[in-house]
């Protein structure tokens, strides 16, 4: 009876290594009975072991049949309407929808799960040709791959189900290598000091084996979930699931600031959803989402920089009714993804208006947008003020996103960001010296200023992503340039670590380098925008001298940010290598961001978060392009 309930490649490939071992002598006939029972009782009890995973099913695919809709009123809004997902064969051990695979033997890959590999070479091996094909993960689980590249649906379609996991035909695995371990192993060590330190709370403070608050509503476990599935961390991952699902309650008297919230948690939330396939976060996302609307119930349609999630109350700083323009333009992405989710136009209705009130305001220099917008009258203030870095930045990485997510179907987005760019090169470029740099100053009331925050390191790989997309060619060319000096933000300093702004010198001066810093702007907040850039860079061109860049960032993160007893830390003074000045303090990005562009810059694998299906969130959270490329 057990035997008929394995599948045909379990039973194949039992039999094959019974006959070898018994030909080559290391069994008996006699001891095989007990053997194959033991054997076989083995692989129905792993299957059992892998369904009784609460709540946890397959990813379904990247682009459309869309996720489970959480229940909405679809209303005048169709294009809204999802399919919901197929059910999930049994078993689960790593992303499929990432289709990460197995990998030889001869790879020394190292993995926590190592039972199954004596059976995937075999698989390997035995390249029978199917009606179905399949992919073996790299933990050992035969996963189906997406078979669909339709434009979304507005039907809700029966969920489908399971295919066979008999098939063996399949691609080549790409294996995880020694520098990708480096960064899980990295990853586990400052999840061992916020597991033990700050467990459930927002940030770690590894120095002082305690933590900080900001919202109370554990930040760096919602912003680690997807880099935890990404990097097959399957036990962590469900520890953290345990978390979120039990102690993770929104209905609570705090402030939370729109903008972070919503690309830390409701991002991540979305994130989670699409790549474990698993509706508690689509839940929580809709909770939190919810919570969030009373933001937008401004005389402008603006919305304010802070809301009571517990109360239902929105307000401006205390000091200013303004809110910057970065943060009201770049919440976008996550709450269109709602809307498409839940079928609930509320979402992207708010977040849209926004957008094209932007669109129609005075106050812009050739595309580039001043740093604040009043919540009462809607208009620019602060104006003549134009940068790339704080307050400004995201804006332009939104345009650009939102065109993509949208299918590139809105031509207004893509405009206003062909638009700025131009403006950036118009305005805000220079040449350093001596090593003559290109790099993004700044602009006030018509000077220019050599200042460039760590910030605009965003910049190439939103160049890079928009040439990758069918933009104009020269932006490929001016990321290159940026990229390279992103780099010598880094190996210009003592530390090898970026300072969080740089002034760069415009004339050649005896015994100066291209980057200056000043006392105050020297630390460094384990920030991701240059591995983010060296991430895109490299998935578009396979140029290896970005990977060794980032690689020397990581080494240099180990050497003067790693805490002995777990966890990293910001650091005060990036010059001063024999004392960086610790400020004790691990900010969620390191994990939701830095590790997680780490990690992907890495690989080799085009699959892994393949960016003609995901668009990242400017938190490093990936959520799936509505229309594939």
């Amino acid at each position: 009876k057990k035997w008929k309930q394995l599948s045909r490649l379990q039973r194949s490939v039992i039999l094959f290594l019974f006959v070898f071992l018994a030909v080559c002598g290391v069994i008996s006939y006699t001891s095989m009975g007990e053997a194959w029972k033991s054997i076989t009782n083995k692989l129905l009890d792993d299957q059992r072991t892998e369904q009784e995973i609460p709540g946890l099913k397959l990813a379904n695919p990247a682009v459309l049949p869309a996720p489970q809709k959480a229940d909405a009123n679809h209303g005048d809004y169709p294009e809204l309407s999802l399919q919901k997902p197929p059910k999930p064969p049994h078993i689960l051990r790593g992303p499929s929808n990432l289709q990460i695979k197995a990998p030889r033997r001869d790879t020394r890959l190292k993995t926590r799960h190592d039972t199954m590999r004596a059976v995937e070479e075999l698989v390997k091996a035995d390249k029978v040709e199917k009606t179905e094909k399949s992919i073996i993960s790299w933990r050992g689980a035969v996963i189906e791959p997406d078979q669909s590249t339709e434009p979304p649906s507005s039907k809700i379609m029966e969920p489908e189900k399971p295919s066979s996991v008999e098939a063996e035909d399949q691609k080549e695995p790409v294996p995880i290598n020694e520098r990708q371990l480096a960064v899980i192993e990295a990853f586990l060590h400052a999840w061992k000091g916020y597991k033990d330190y700050a467990w459930g709370h927002d940030e770690l403070k590894p120095l002082s084996k305690s933590y900080s608050e900001w919202f109370g509503l554990g930040l760096t476990l919602i912003d680690a979930l997807d880099t935890m599935w990404i990097l097959g961390l399957k036990e962590e991952f469900e520890e953290a699931r345990k978390w979120v699902a039990n102690d993770l309650v929104f209905d609570k008297n705090v402030d939370v600031n729109l903008f972070e919230s919503t690309i830390r948690i409701l991002g991540g939330l979305l994130s989670a959803y699409h790549l474990s396939g698993d509706s508690l976060f689509l839940e929580k996302a809709k909770d939190i989402g919810n919570r969030l609307m009373p933001a937008f119930k401004t005389p402008s349609k603006i919305p304010y920089s802070d809301v009571n999630i517990g109360r239902g109350t929105a307000h401006p700083p205390r000091w200013t009714s303004d809110s910057t323009v970065a943060e009201v333009t770049s919440i976008q992405l996550e709450f269109r993804e709602l809307s498409r989710l839940t079928g609930d136009e509320k979402f992207q209705k708010a977040v849209d208006e926004v957008m094209k009130h932007v669109h129609t305001l005075s106050g812009k220099n050739d595309g580039l947008v001043p740093m604040f917008i009043n919540t009462n009258s809607g208009q620019f203030t602060h104006l003549g003020v134009y940068t790339l870095g704080a307050r400004a930045d995201s804006y332009y990485e939104y345009l650009l996103k939102q065109w993509i997510q949208g299918g590139k179907k809105e031509n207004e987005l893509l405009e206003d960001y062909t638009r700025a760019i131009e403006g950036v090169k118009k305005h805000l470029l220079q040449r350093s010296e001596p090593k003559k740099l290109t790099f993004v100053g700044e602009l006030a009331h018509g000077h220019f200023s050599a200042k460039m925050d760590h910030l605009v390191c965003f910049l190439p790989g939103t160049l890079a992503l928009g040439a990758h997309n069918g933009l104009a060619a020269d932006h490929m060319k001016l990321a290159e340039t940026l990229i390279e000096t992103c780099y010598q933000m880094y190996a210009q300093v003592e530390t090898g670590l970026s300072p969080e702004i740089v002034h760069f010198n415009l004339h050649a001066q005896k015994g100066h380098k291209d980057v200056e810093i000043k006392p105050a702007d020297r630390h460094n907040l384990l920030r991701p925008e240059t591995v983010e850039s060296l991430f895109y860079m490299y998935r578009f061109t396979g140029d290896k001298k970005y990977q060794d860049w980032g690689w020397e960032i990581l080494q240099n993160f180990n050497r003067y940010t790693r805490v002995p007893t777990g966890g990293y830390t910001s650091i005060n003074n990036v010059q001063n290598p024999s004392n960086p000045e610790p400020r004790d303090k691990m900010e969620s990005f390191f994990l939701g961001e830095t590790l997680k562009y780490m990690f992907l810059l890495f690989s080799d694998d085009v699959d892994l978060i393949n960016l003609d299906k995901y668009v990242f969130n400017t938190e490093a959270h990936p959520l799936p392009i509505w229309v594939p490329a």
